[in-house]
């Protein structure tokens, strides 16, 4: 018997007293997302990858935004969004506590301003995603006057893109076709 109570002592506490102390994590554990709205260029690759479909992004022209959302109640903790996201926006806390009385505390969101097209006006990316690119070529070694004689394309719709390029394509099949008509009634 005294052999037993050695052994035990020896032991220590088989458990933790969590609730009254803090528990102590692992670094790698995966808790709730947390996102750096200042870092997003709202790019919705989070939403793409995130297979319990907790992401959603929603454009909405008339009011000029794009709104991100995350239910953590969905959340599996995967860390998909974590691992998708092009700049570090979104990293994986060790918060595990997520608790809550009311059921909107679940949701996180973030609101984008989208920007408009020069030609149609219509909104069609984050202003956000534009400004990345532009900083990403500007790092890549592209002169600051190259940026602002390509400044058009980065403001331009990929629709107004297509139809200018198909416009100048047109214009040119016209003035070949018009320049051989007449040789070849000659």
């Amino acid at each position: 018997m005294l052999k037993l109570f050695k052994t035990i002592l020896k032991a220590g506490e088989p458990t933790v007293k969590y609730p009254f102390q803090p528990l102590e994590i692992s670094p790698d554990f995966r808790g709730r997302p947390e996102l750096n709205p200042q870092q997003c260029i709202a790019c919705a690759a989070c939403t793409m990858a995130c297979p319990a479909n907790a992401l959603t992004m929603e454009t909405h022209p008339q009011s000029n935004e794009r709104r991100w959302q995350l239910f953590i109640g969905r959340c599996i903790f995967c860390g998909r969004c974590e691992e998708v996201c092009p700049t570090k926006a979104i990293r994986l806390t060790n918060d595990f506590e997520l608790a809550v009385t009311n059921k909107a505390d679940l949701y996180v969101k973030a609101v984008f301003r989208l920007q408009h097209c020069d030609r149609c006006q219509l909104p069609f990316t984050p202003e956000k995603s534009v400004q990345y690119a532009v900083e990403l070529l500007r790092q890549s070694g592209v002169s600051d006057e190259a940026l602002a004689g390509m400044a058009s394309q980065f403001t331009t719709c990929p629709a107004c893109k297509r139809q200018q390029t198909l416009g100048q394509h047109d214009a040119r099949i016209f003035s070949l076709s018009g320049a051989e008509e007449p040789n070849e009634r000659v």
